[in-house]
């Protein structure tokens, strides 16, 4: 923040004159209640896991497991066979 050095300088009893009015302002400010109503608001909208999503679909095509991919035994995620790191285990490269 800038600051100008050639403006009145205040003293410190202006200084917590100015700040008591400003609180006591703050206090009466009838937007002070709107916080609480747009919390709750918001709070409406969120989706908490294990929600009801029977009536959503998919917008993504599922296709299975292809010849040329395994399935890791780590991190369960499907990888092409050349991220295969241990053949016995079925892990691969990232797991590693």
């Amino acid at each position: 923040m800038a600051t100008d050095y050639d403006a009145p300088r205040k003293n410190e009893e202006d200084q917590s004159e100015e700040s008591i009015e400003e609180l006591k302002a703050r206090r009466h400010d009838k937007n002070s209640g709107k916080v609480d109503e747009d919390e709750a608001e918001a709070a409406e909208s969120f989706e908490l896991p294990g929600a009801d999503l029977s009536h959503e679909e998919l917008a993504v095509e599922v296709m299975p497991r292809q010849e040329d991919e395994f399935t890791c035994m780590s991190c369960f995620l499907v990888h092409h066979r050349s991220q295969l790191a241990d053949a016995k285990k079925l892990i691969c490269r990232d797991c590693a």
